[in-house]
């Protein structure tokens, strides 16, 4: 691995998602400064990251299409730069259409980075893809873990709030000129069909349909990204609101949320390859999950708070990522068709649930936001199921052992 020619090229791809990490929580734990400088209320706010989730839906489709025409070092470098004019933006912007605006660019960034970095990463790591891209959301894991002790740092020191802003733009700026003279690989080349061959045909006894597992798991992509949007968005705010934590201690929240959703895609990496199944996963994650919500509900304690946090981290890490590996598992004669459906799905709940949890908030009740966060674990889990149900019936064991020998 150390040959490859590509290594800094991967390294500035995955700097790139480190600071999206951070950009993915940022107005979520800067909401109280954001409200008074927008003159808006959460909810106000929240109206404003679902704008990031329009932006995303918007150009996805168009992304990806400039993807595979023009290469994936320009969408990566263009992203960068639109990125870091969000950052720049949000705390120069002078009223809330501004902000809205900026908030919209951020989703277009972040569709553009998606639709460049993940094939430019299967295409410098084609041997091990899949590790590749755990990875990614790995040092997204750590970018959010940082954050909230860097905003504490500046709040400490009674610095500007932008500059937690600042910094992540400026490194995305020289990172964009550090990869702008790097080489990435040819995306047009031809790719190996063996693997493909090996795992499609053949390994169920019968067809995998659509309208049955299909929705079980476009459902899952929904209910996965719901889950965590609703944790990154008001985990501070019910901390300070109901469990009566100090405003820095309620942003710190998110970083144990973040430090269980890094360890989670550490075990994953390790338990996937040899003990565990990702349909299996998709089914045990939201039940953690459920248990982590309640907690948080019934139990009102600090302390009991960042254990749930924690937990909650955990298990809402790559169950997007695996609703789609199961997705293109089963339907492997369409892959890109069925990722397209999977991630509309992820980027509709990324709208919608800080729509919904905003309008929710206004009833003055933040409780009622992760009684909400719990039914839809329970959905989740009640999908899953049915999609494990599903996958046992129709897999050719047989077959499938074969070639998880021939993988090995």
């Amino acid at each position: 691995m150390m040959k490859n020619k590509y290594m800094l090229s991967a390294s500035g791809m995955y700097i790139n998602y480190f600071l999206l990490g951070m950009v993915n929580i940022m107005l979520a734990s800067n909401m109280s400064f954001l409200t008074k400088q927008l003159n808006t209320d959460g909810a106000g706010i929240s109206y404003i990251i679902s704008a990031i989730g329009i932006g995303k839906l918007l150009s996805y489709s168009v992304s990806g299409i400039l993807s595979d025409k023009f290469g994936r070092k320009p969408l990566i470098i263009v992203s960068s730069l639109t990125m870091a004019i969000f950052l720049i933006g949000i705390p120069l912007s002078p009223n809330y259409q501004t902000a809205f605006i900026f908030a919209i660019i951020a989703g277009i960034a972040n569709s553009a980075m998606d639709a460049g970095t993940y094939p430019a990463l299967i295409e410098v790591f084609p041997k091990s893809s899949g590790s590749a891209s755990v990875l990614v959301k790995a040092f997204i894991s750590a970018g959010a873990a940082l954050l909230p002790f860097m905003i504490a740092f500046f709040a400490d020191h009674d610095f500007f709030y932008g500059y937690a802003f600042f910094l992540p733009a400026l490194i995305y700026l020289l990172n964009m000129i550090f990869m702008f003279k790097l080489p990435f690989p040819n995306h047009k080349r031809e790719q190996s069909t063996v693997q493909q061959q090996n795992t499609g045909e053949n390994k169920f006894i019968s067809a995998p349909k659509m309208k049955q597992e299909g929705i079980a798991l476009i459902v899952i992509g929904f209910t996965s990204t719901a889950l965590f949007t609703v944790a990154q968005i008001w985990l501070p705010t019910y901390g300070q609101q109901v469990l009566g934590m100090a405003e820095s201690s309620s942003v710190r929240l998110l970083s144990y949320y973040s430090i269980g959703a890094l360890i989670s895609v550490l075990v994953l990496a390790v338990l996937l390859s040899k003990v565990l199944r990702p349909v299996t996963v998709i089914l045990v994650y939201p039940m953690i999950t459920l248990i982590a919500v309640l907690t948080l509900l019934f139990v009102k304690v600090p302390a009991i708070a960042i254990a749930a946090a924690f937990f909650m981290g955990f298990s809402t890490a790559g169950v997007f990522q695996l609703a789609i590996t199961v997705m293109t598992e089963l339907f492997w004669n369409k892959k890109g068709t069925v990722t397209g459906i999977v991630a509309t799905a992820a980027g509709l709940a990324a709208i919608l649930l800080p729509l919904a949890t905003g309008l929710m908030s206004k009833t003055g009740h933040i409780s009622i936001i992760f009684i909400f966060d719990a039914m839809l674990s329970v959905v989740g889990m009640a999908a899953a199921a049915f999609v494990n149900y599903r996958y046992r019936k129709i897999l050719n064991k047989n077959r499938s052992e074969q070639i998880q020998e021939t993988a090995s």
